[in-house]
């Protein structure tokens, strides 16, 4: 048995942010990150149209890029003290990702971060306050996931929270806010939405519900993600929805290895000088595990069939897939990523020598190596690497060499 799971409610279109007003409720906070949805006036509109909906409203801000257990913690007892019916996040994957571990620990104070990293073993949520997520970014999709991303800076891991139960009550999918992206974040954003599709159709947990939505996703995004970082605003808009597609796929068909690495290293390096931005990392890492689940002969099948979708040409599977990784090769060409650690600049741009020194990476390699396997994303990668694999894979990764193991 397999099991499909969505928000109640998407609004979605220019304006959905009205949507707000309808709700019913005594007391809300919302949780914002750095100051953009403040800048651009979006979180003046939302606290108003809760009021407008009767509601007492607070504000829970500056929730920061890769949110720290610290920052969840203290949104949590913000939560506790003011006692809100509703929860709205606001902005991008991280504020919306930091608000949904706090919803936990709002409803259950007793509860660890170890206990909510438990795959799939909440307890049932919504005793306290429903969920609204407002994505700002189109990238993560975390507006309408089971999952959350949170940082132990302590152990320089991201850990991902994933179960049913943090799916948001309520998505709003309004494109206004992510005319406002910098064009940088339009390219990490949008690799990390192509990912998302790519993984979910290839997982083993996939489904026709889920390939469905991945498929459309990828077209979409083929179609729109350069026009988009080239500052098309009707581009920009279609990709809000697209990737809201590919994360309605991933979130009940899931991830894989892709996901599973860059998790793992996106805090490793932190002390010299800079992180490995979520989207960047898919993005570099991308080719790579398709050329490594390309060997598993039904894997090798569906990336023809997103190859075809996608009208790359290829007489045969394997040429489809060599086709298909040198698209999204050239892609990250045009989006000015770089295509492997080792030249990727503390500004995540390409760079003769990258922020990462090879002795380090070598260093830290099994660590890291280890720590995939055990992510939450690996179990459905079509192909199980072991910790030898994991470890060459991730070389090819640092030093942009060829996958053939």
């Amino acid at each position: 048995m397999q099991r499909f799971t969505n928000p109640r409610d998407i609004y979605h279109g220019k304006g959905a942010l009205e949507a707000l007003k309808t709700f019913e409720g005594k007391k809300a906070v919302i949780c914002v990150g750095g100051g953009s949805m403040k800048k651009f006036g979006f979180l003046d509109k939302a606290k108003s149209y809760l009021e407008e909906a009767g509601m007492e409203v607070r504000v829970f801000e500056g929730i920061e890029p890769d949110p720290s257990v610290e920052t969840v913690m203290k949104g949590a007892t913000f939560m506790q003290e003011f006692g809100p019916d509703w929860i709205v996040a606001i902005g991008g994957g991280s504020p919306i990702d930091a608000a949904k571990a706090m919803w936990i620990k709002y409803e259950y104070p007793n509860t660890t971060f170890e206990d909510m990293c438990k795959i799939f073993g909440l307890p049932k949520l919504r005793t306290k306050a429903h969920f609204c997520a407002v994505s700002s970014t189109s990238g993560t999709a975390t507006e309408v996931t089971a999952f959350s991303i949170i940082t132990d800076y302590a152990k320089g891991i991201k850990y991902p929270i994933a179960d049913f139960e943090i799916t948001p009550d309520v998505a709003i999918v309004d494109p206004e806010l992510a005319e406002t992206m910098p064009k940088k974040l339009v390219a990490h954003t949008g690799m990390d939405a192509l990912t998302h599709a790519v993984e979910a159709y290839v997982s083993t947990a996939c489904s026709e519900f889920t390939d469905a939505d991945a498929i459309h996703a990828i077209e979409m995004i083929q179609r729109d993600l350069v026009n988009s970082y080239n500052e098309d605003m009707t581009a920009r808009d279609n990709m809000h929805t697209a990737q809201c597609l590919a994360g309605i796929a991933f979130s009940s068909g899931l991830l894989g290895i892709v996901h599973s690495m860059a998790h793992k290293t996106g805090a490793a390096f932190a002390e010299y000088g800079a992180h490995i931005i979520h989207g960047a990392a898919n993005a570099m890492y991308l080719p790579k595990v398709i050329a490594f689940n390309a060997k598993d002969a039904t894997a090798k099948k569906k990336y023809g069939i997103i190859a075809d979708y996608m009208h790359l040409g290829g007489a045969s599977d394997d040429e489809k897939v060599a086709l298909l990784i040198k698209y999204i090769r050239g892609l990250n060409d045009q989006l000015n990523i770089p295509h492997c650690i080792k030249n990727y600049g503390a500004n995540s741009y390409p760079t003769e020598q990258g922020f990462v020194p090879e002795d380090v990476f070598l260093k830290k390699l099994p660590e890291i190596a280890a720590n995939a396997l055990l992510d939450a994303c690996t179990g459905s990668n079509p192909r199980q690497p072991s910790q030898e694999e994991m470890e060459k894979l991730l070389k090819c990764c640092y030093y942009d060499t060829e996958v053939d193991f």
